[in-house]
């Protein structure tokens, strides 16, 4: 191969990289960046993919001081993408291989879904809540509207317990569950209702319950980025209690930003938390964009728990009328 031919690889091998180094600087770099970088940064499990090209680019050119410094690229894409840390713990709060005398264990399924100013589908939501036998819907962007159409479809005759925060825009919740649910507090200091539920097992003799958080973040967009690094820090404020919890909802987030990052590893006095898309290796299953935009998909919506309770059965599904997609997982949570 003659020298121009080289050299033709290896600039095409650098342009493709170049962004690669630009994003994955950003990601690796835990600073308040200004909100077009923490948007751009939400799309660096995609990197790999450049990060690929660069390598297959550089190979033709044969020389090592090109094809190194890709493959070191891409080694790193691919340990942000299913980081070493998360399966080695494997949601390590107990063994996964049960034996007699393990504790009992509690298992649900549970749903969240963003209904996006209330305009979900309704007739969907209930169809998939009896089709995957949800016990726990969570929703945020929930409006009155929404909970007349989610009672006309009969939610009520599968999930007959509610705590409901209806408003008008982005800022409603509600949670809706097979079992009783008492609401102990509000997240504070967020832009959106943050309910706080308790939710009681029926395990007889088990005495626990699970404390579920309904999550939504405001988007990090202009000058609101700063809001949506409190909303992150006051969650994790908020999961510090003891016992089993989950964080079901639109965080605005991906596993890419350092501060939800800085959420799981327990900032702001809250304790270790555990992603469920990342820990059974789903990262690259977005839950939004569904509609409306040409991009290319994110996680946003999430499943978090505390260690001590295992995930399953981790699905995706697009629901009409809503952006984003209803995220279901099975959970397992160890019981006294």
């Amino acid at each position: 191969m003659g020298h121009r031919a080289h050299h033709g690889w290896l600039w095409s091998a650098g342009l493709v990289a170049a962004p690669v180094v630009v994003v994955s600087w950003f990601r690796a770099v835990p600073a308040p960046w200004p909100p077009l970088v923490v948007q751009v940064v939400a799309f660096t499990p995609w990197l790999a993919f450049l990060a690929a090209a660069a390598v297959l680019l550089a190979l033709p050119s044969r020389r090592a001081w090109a094809i190194l410094p890709a493959a070191i690229l891409l080694v790193a894409q691919l340990i942000w993408l299913f980081p070493p840390e998360v399966f080695l713990a494997r949601q390590g709060g107990y063994p996964q291989v049960r034996g007699p005398d393990a504790p009992a264990a509690a298992k649900l399924t549970v749903m969240n879904l963003n209904a996006r100013l209330g305009g979900a589908d309704s007739a969907a939501v209930v169809r998939l809540v009896r089709d995957h036998h949800v016990d726990l819907l969570t929703v945020q962007e929930h409006s009155l509207e929404l909970e007349k159409r989610l009672a006309r479809a009969d939610l009520g005759s599968v999930l007959p317990h509610r705590v409901s925060h209806p408003r008008n825009g982005a800022a409603g919740s509600a949670v809706y569950s097979t079992f009783r649910l008492k609401e102990v507090g509000l997240v504070p200091d967020t832009a959106f209702s943050m309910p706080v539920v308790r939710l009681e097992t029926s395990v007889p003799g088990a005495g626990a319950g699970l404390t579920v958080i309904n999550v939504h973040a405001h988007a990090p967009v202009d000058i609101a980025v700063h809001q949506w690094r409190g909303d992150l820090t006051a969650v994790a404020r908020a999961s510090s209690g003891a016992g089993p919890t989950l964080l079901a909802g639109d965080f605005n987030a991906t596993y890419d930003h350092w501060e939800f990052r800085a959420m799981l590893e327990g900032a702001g006095g809250g304790r270790k938390l555990v992603d469920v898309a990342t820990a059974l290796g789903s990262r690259l299953i977005p839950t939004w964009p569904m509609r409306d935009y040409n991009l290319p998909g994110v996680t946003l919506d999430h499943l978090v728990t505390s260690p001590d309770i295992s995930s399953s059965g981790y699905l995706v599904h697009p629901v009409s009328g809503t952006d984003h997609a209803a995220v279901i997982a099975t959970l397992e949570i160890q019981l006294p």
